[in-house]
């Protein structure tokens, strides 16, 4: 397989991947017994450079913030994968770059997360070196 085809497998599961990040980081189990620290961080207000604003707004806004950039991530691989292979291949610190950031997020999402965002974000970096390894070898 070319570099383009595995730049585009990312690019669709980083949209899977927002979607899943969207839909689920607000959810909670009443098993973990979180329901009441919500509580907290939804109704304590403070002010922050004039804002009224909760700890669960900055919670919500940071979460927002991640699943935006996995979009923008997608972007980026499926414009990878449509650009001519010797442009790709001129850009390696693009494209090692890129692989590099996501292999460290999956390190991130095997020490604080769970098996869902280590398959995704596993499966990604895989595809994403691969991509930037065929890329370089295309010069």
């Amino acid at each position: 397989m070319k570099a383009s085809m595995w730049y585009r497998i990312a690019a669709v599961l980083l949209v899977l991947y927002a979607v899943g990040h969207t839909m689920g980081f607000r959810k909670t189990e009443p098993a973990w017994g979180v329901d009441g620290l919500l509580g907290s961080l939804k109704q304590l207000h403070f002010n922050a450079q004039g804002f009224d604003r909760t700890y669960y707004d900055f919670y919500v806004g940071f979460g927002l913030f991640v699943s935006i950039f996995m979009v923008f991530a997608a972007v980026v691989a499926w414009q990878l994968g449509s650009l001519p292979g010797a442009t790709v291949a001129s850009m390696p610190l693009v494209t090692w770059g890129f692989a590099i950031c996501m292999a460290v997020i999956t390190v991130l999402s095997w020490t604080n997360f769970f098996v869902v965002p280590v398959i995704f974000s596993g499966l990604i970096t895989v595809c994403l070196v691969v991509a930037a390894w065929l890329a370089g070898r295309a010069v």
